[in-house]
């Protein structure tokens, strides 16, 4: 699976989440709203940081906070290594083959 739906939150503001497909073909992350693409990224330029509140990602100038459905199966896909307490269980139940998670 490379895609996946997320809620988009631009760090520091107040507005409501935005819902996003967030696509990790290759070595890129794109999101799109829609048909509309919101963001291209490399992986190797971003910063990710898998925090209770989400994915914190600093590219290009910006932060945004990224709270994905799928966050183990993302998580893993991404390479991370470091996440808070639940996640890492969660992530460690897939790798496991443990299809619920926990």
């Amino acid at each position: 699976m490379t895609a996946y739906d997320a809620r988009l939150q631009i760090e520091g503001e107040s507005s409501q989440p935005l819902p996003v497909v967030v696509d990790l073909t290759g070595d890129r992350l794109t999101m799109s709203i829609g048909d509309q693409e919101v963001a291209d990224w490399a992986r190797d330029e971003m910063r990710i940081s898998a925090l209770p509140d989400g994915f914190h990602i600093r590219a290009e100038g910006e932060s945004i906070v990224l709270d994905v459905t799928e966050d183990a199966r993302f998580a893993i896909e991404l390479g991370l290594r470091n996440a808070h307490p639940a996640l890492r269980q969660k992530m460690a139940a897939l790798m496991r083959g443990d299809e619920t998670g926990v």
